[in-house]
């Protein structure tokens, strides 16, 4: 039984300004409250909903995390953006396709001969599209190549990207600068995202551009930055054919700090990078040179292999990034036979996964993040999503703890609820995916959707980045989703 406690905490108040959308369209079943006195003093969904008075639509469905009989709902088959709640069906669809042992590997090729140190012949990087993949990483394959004999290449020094398509961005209505929209390739570093620095010298400033890691922080010339004198917009960005070209406003810079900004040439990024440790190290290479493919017959002189695919999940479910999901999303869909051109068309390919497998219907992906709010997922077909996985499966592992808090935010360690789950964050939406264990070990599973896109669609140009309001909304919406949780923790126990 949910103790006492929480209900001083006003968290399941009838009279809690707790936010969220609009009553249910209809409604919620079951009709009959339950018996008991502390049970009766818990409010309705429907009544937690309508005191919320957040405007825009909800959409939840709760079902026995075992049996699959659905418990409550509310909207439930109206499609809503899922944000990062979407991470949990590539998750799915990654450990299905592709399997949980998968690694990734990236290697040094060479149709040469390595002779007295001098390789006679072609050197070819090699991607097969490691989100996880870092400058540490690359040093450390450079070290691997001097230290087995490698002084000169005399032949091409080439990049091998056909592992995957190449991809801009991810969701082309995102501000330019931010480091979470981030391009896609065969060969991607740090997370796609180079870093800027800089820092006030007198009336001036000294600026840098670099691929930093946790040991090394090669400058780069792939990206550059120029300071402007403007106020506002704080960055521009353009395509400059052989960098990104940045320009940012020096009313915006103060006397120091950095940023990490998103990298539009992968896989010139870390060829790049390549060429500098590897110069550093004596070993000079010529300008890249790219291709889909290397030769069969290319001997490997080194190779970096990834984590499990599953240990990568479960950093991408932690720390909800959106490289990872995107790659291991396309990666999946080329291994079920498809070859995506970009990301819409393997959004729908795991759409229909999805409708297959799972029995979804109305389901629509943009990408594999959720970062595009063009994707849509009815709340009943995200439940059964996750009843269909089980309380016991990789998809429950992969996700994150839930803690429950108080009304001032402080965790409340002893609560009598557990949860696990995938959260989701866009402008106006806000999304909650996952397990709860009650008191009494009964597992639940569901799925809740907020999305106010009428608001959404109003932000001004000037407050993309943080609109007014967005804080407080989303804040408000996880108070509801707790309140909602423990209703259910405790009526369905």
């Amino acid at each position: 039984m949910i103790s006492r406690r929480i209900f001083a905490s006003g968290l399941l108040a009838s009279t809690a300004t707790a936010a969220w959308g609009s009553a249910p369209e209809r409604s919620l079943r079951p009709q009959v409250r339950p018996t008991g006195f502390l049970i009766r003093t818990i409010p309705d969904a429907a009544d937690l909903i309508r005191d919320a008075n957040l405007g825009g639509r909800v959409g939840f469905a709760v079902a026995d995390a075992v049996t699959g009989e659905m418990l409550e709902v509310a909207s439930p088959l109206y499609p809503l953006p899922p944000a990062s709640v979407a991470k949990a069906v590539t998750c799915a669809y990654a450990l299905d396709r592709i399997g949980p042992a998968h690694r990734f590997r990236t290697r040094v090729v060479s149709d040469g001969v390595l002779a007295d140190g001098r390789l006679d012949g072609d050197l070819w990087l090699v991607g097969s599209g490691d989100p996880v993949f870092d400058t540490d990483a690359l040093a450390g394959m450079c070290a691997q190549l001097t230290e087995m004999g490698v002084r000169e290449v005399t032949g091409r020094f080439r990049v091998a990207t056909g592992a995957l398509p190449e991809i801009w961005q991810i969701d082309p209505e995102q501000l330019p600068h931010v480091g979470y929209n981030p391009a896609i390739s065969a060969l991607n570093m740090n997370f796609n995202r180079v870093h800027f620095e800089w820092e006030r010298v007198g009336e001036d400033y000294t600026i840098s551009m670099d691929a930093r890691s946790a040991s090394v922080s090669p400058a780069v010339q792939v990206a550059r930055m120029q300071i402007a004198e403007r106020t506002t917009p704080v960055y521009t960005y353009s395509d400059a054919e052989s960098h990104d070209a940045w320009t940012v406003a020096r009313g915006a810079l103060g006397n120091a700090g950095s940023r990490w900004l998103p990298v539009r040439r992968p896989a010139a990024y870390m060829a790049e990078v390549f060429q500098t440790l590897m110069g550093e190290r004596g070993v000079r290479l010529p300008a890249p040179e790219y291709a889909r493919t290397a030769p069969e017959t290319a001997l490997v002189l080194v190779e970096h292999s990834s984590e499990p695919l599953e240990d990568i999940l479960r950093g991408m479910m932690l720390w909800s990034t959106n490289l990872t999901a995107e790659v291991v999303g396309l990666m999946a869909t080329q291994t079920g036979g498809q070859q995506p051109a970009g990301l819409p068309e393997s959004g729908a390919a795991m759409a229909q996964w999805m409708t297959d497998r799972l029995g979804a219907r109305n389901v629509h992906f943009v990408d594999h993040s959720g970062l595009g709010v063009g994707s849509r997922i009815r709340p009943q077909d995200m439940t059964r999503a996750l009843v269909a996985a089980g309380p016991n499966s990789r998809l429950h592992n992969l996700m994150k703890d839930i803690p429950m808090r108080d009304r001032d935010g402080n965790v409340i360690a002893d609560h009598p609820i557990s949860v696990v789950a995938k959260t989701g964050t866009l402008n106006f939406v806000s999304a909650l995916a996952g397990y709860a264990t009650a008191p009494s070990g009964r597992e639940l599973a569901f799925a809740i959707f907020c999305a106010d896109l009428e608001r959404r669609d109003a932000i001004p140009e000037d407050q993309l980045e943080i609109p007014q309001g967005t804080r407080a909304y989303n804040g408000a919406a996880k108070s509801l989703q707790q309140a909602l949780i423990e209703r259910w923790g405790t009526v369905y126990a």
